[in-house]
C-alpha cells in the first residue's frame, strides 16, 4: 500500500495526524514508502571543482587559506556544503581512498607518532596516556579498517523518520539531514581523528578536528591522508580541517565559533568538558567522565558477576567504559570479596569500612568521598558494601555520571527496578560495562558516548550526527 492510500484511507491518520498512538507500526508495516527521498542538486549552486594540488576548493572559497581558527571555521562552513550533497556513493569513495592512502601513509604517521610519542616520555606523562598515544602499524591499520567498516554502513541521510497526509490534501515527511560541520575537541588519541573523519563524511558532515598538542604531529599526518581521501574522490579537502594551532587561546575560541560549528563534541577528561561547559558558546553533546558501578546483588551468580568484574576493570582500565566501582550486597560480602582481592592482586583496592574488614585493611586501602565519584583510568577500584537494592540505586545517584551502570543477579525483579531506577545512558543486566560503545552496539562506531539528554544519549554513531527537516509538499493550499 503507498503512503498516500494508507493515510488517506486511515480515519485516525486523517483526524489526527502523525501523532496518534498507532502510528509508527501501522507506517512500518504496511507503507511502501521510500526510505531515501530524491536529493536534486541543482547545477546552479555555483560549485566547481578546481584543483589546487594537494586540496580542491570550491569556487568562492578563499583563495588564502586562511588557517586561523575563525579562517578554518570558515573554510569548514563553505565545504559542508559541497559535502551536504554528495551522494552516498561519492562519501563511500572518498572513505575508501582515505583508507587506502592512510595505509600507504604508514611508515610517515609512525615517524610522526614517535615524535609525540617521545616528547610524551620526556615529559614523564602516565603509562596510560602514553597508550592512548601510540600507534603501531596494527593500529594504523585498524583505523583504517575502521573507514572501511564505516564504508558498509547504511546511510542515514535522506532517511524518512515519518510521513504523513493532512485533511487538506499536504504531505509532509520528517527527513534526515547532515548537521553541516561537526567539530570534536580531543586529547592524546589520534585514532579519533579518523574516527570522527569517517563518521562525520558519511553521515555528509564536514569534519573540524582539534586535537591536543601532545598528539599533534600524529594527527597533521593521519589528517594529511584523509584530506588526500575526499580530494581523490572529487570532494574538497576542507571537507576535513584540523586546527594546528593547539593554545589554550585556539581552544576557547573553537568552542565558540558560532558562525561555523552545528555541532561540537568534547572527547576528553574533566578538565576539558569543565572547559566547554565554561566557554562554549555552540551546541555541544558531552562526552563526558565514565564513573562506572557494578552492583553484586544478593541473588547474583559470583562467578558471572567475578567475569564481569575482571572484564570491565582489567582489559582496557583507561577507557570510559571500564568499571571503576563495586557494589556488593552485604549477604555475599564475606563470599566475594575475598575472591576479589585474590583475583584483582594488581589492581589497587579502596573500600569503605566494611568492605576493608572483609577483605583486610592490607590489602584494601580507605576511601574517601571523592574516590567513590572518581573516575580512575586505570588499575584501581573502589568498594562498598550496601545493605540493600536500594542502598546500590542510592550510592549510584549520588556518585555515578550517568555513563554505564551493571547489575548481576539472577532476581529478574531487582533486575528491573535496578533498570528502571538507575539513570544513566546505558544500564547493563549480566552483560559486562565494556559493552556501552558504538560497535558493540551495532552502530558501526561512535564519534563519542553522550552522558546528557538532549540531543543524544548513550553512544553516537551515524544517525546521531544528522537532524531532521520537515518537507511539506502541496497543491497550491494557503492557510485560511
Amino acid at each position: 500500500m503507498s503512503f498516500r492510500r494508507h493515510v488517506l484511507t486511515c480515519s485516525t491518520c486523517v483526524a489526527r495526524g502523525p501523532h496518534h498512538s498507532v502510528r509508527a507500526s501501522r507506517i512500518t508495516r504496511s507503507i511502501s514508502f521510500p526510505q531515501k527521498l530524491d536529493r536534486t542538486v541543482k547545477s546552479d549552486v555555483g560549485w566547481s571543482a578546481v584543483s589546487t594540488g594537494p586540496t580542491l576548493r570550491a569556487v568562492g572559497s578563499s583563495t588564502d587559506l586562511d588557517s586561523s581558527v575563525v579562517g578554518l571555521g570558515r573554510r569548514a562552513k563553505l565545504a559542508s556544503i559541497r559535502v551536504g550533497l554528495a551522494s552516498t556513493d561519492q562519501r563511500n569513495a572518498a572513505l575508501s581512498a582515505a583508507a587506502e592512502i592512510l595505509e600507504s601513509a604508514t611508515p610517515a604517521v609512525l615517524e610522526a607518532n614517535l615524535t609525540d610519542v617521545q616528547r610524551a616520555v620526556a615529559g614523564d606523562v602516565s603509562p596510560t596516556v602514553i597508550d592512548r598515544l601510540r600507534l603501531t602499524e596494527q593500529r594504523v591499520s585498524a583505523m583504517a579498517a575502521g573507514l572501511r567498516n564505516v564504508v558498509l554502513l547504511p546511510d542515514p541521510v535522506g532517511d524518512v523518520v515519518a510521513g504523513w497526509v493532512r485533511p487538506n490534501g499536504i504531505r509532509i515527511t520528517q527527513t534526515r539531514v547532515p548537521l553541516g560541520v561537526v567539530a570534536v575537541i580531543y586529547e592524546n588519541r589520534p585514532n579519533v581523528t579518523s574516527d570522527a573523519f569517517a563518521l562525520c563524511i558519511k553521515s555528509a558532515n564536514a569534519a573540524f578536528l582539534r586535537g591536543s598538542s601532545g598528539a599533534i604531529e600524529s594527527n597533521k599526518a593521519i589528517m594529511s591522508a584523509l584530506r588526500a581521501g575526499l580530494v581523490r574522490a572529487g570532494l574538497p579537502a576542507d571537507g576535513a580541517l584540523l586546527v594546528e594551532d593547539t593554545s589554550y587561546e585556539s581552544a576557547k575560541q573553537f568552542m565558540q565559533l558560532r558562525e561555523s560549528i552545528d555541532l561540537l563534541v568534547p572527547r576528553g577528561g574533566p578538565s576539558l568538558i569543565a572547559s566547554i561547559v565554561e566557554h562554549a558558546t555552540v551546541p555541544y553533546v558531552i562526552d563526558g567522565d565514565g564513573n562506572c558501578h557494578l552492583y553484586v546483588d544478593k541473588a547474583a551468580d559470583l562467578d558471572l558477576a567475578m567475569n564481569l568484574l575482571v572484564n570491565g576493570k582489567t582489559q582496557r582500565p583507561s577507557v570510559c567504559n571500564a568499571l571503576e566501582s563495586l557494589l556488593v550486597h552485604v549477604d555475599v560480602a564475606q563470599t566475594f570479596l575475598p575472591r576479589v582481592v585474590e583475583v584483582l592482586a594488581d589492581v589497587e583496592l579502596v573500600g569503605d569500612l566494611r568492605a576493608r574488614e572483609v577483605a583486610g585493611p592490607e590489602r584494601m586501602g580507605p576511601a574517601t568521598p571523592d574516590d567513590f565519584a572518581r573516575e580512575f583510568l586505570d588499575l584501581k577500584l573502589s568498594v562498598a558494601v550496601v545493605d540493600s537494592l536500594d542502598a546500590a540505586v542510592d550510592h549510584i545517584r549520588r556518585n555515578g555520571t550517568g555513563h554505564t551502570e551493571v547489575i548481576a543477579t539472577n532476581d529478574m525483579r531487582a533486575a528491573d527496578r535496578f533498570v528502571r531506577e538507575v539513570d544513566a545512558a546505558a544500564v547493563m543486566v549480566n552483560a559486562s560495562s565494556r559493552f556501552t560503545d558504538g560497535e558493540m552496539f551495532g552502530f558501526g562506531a561512535e564519534i563519542g558516548i553522550s552522558t546528557q539528554k538532549l540531543h543524544a544519549r548513550g553512544p553516537m554513531g551515524l544517525r546521531e550526527l544528522t537532524t531532521t527537516k520537515y518537507i511539506v509538499r502541496g497543491d497550491g493550499q494557503i492557510r485560511s
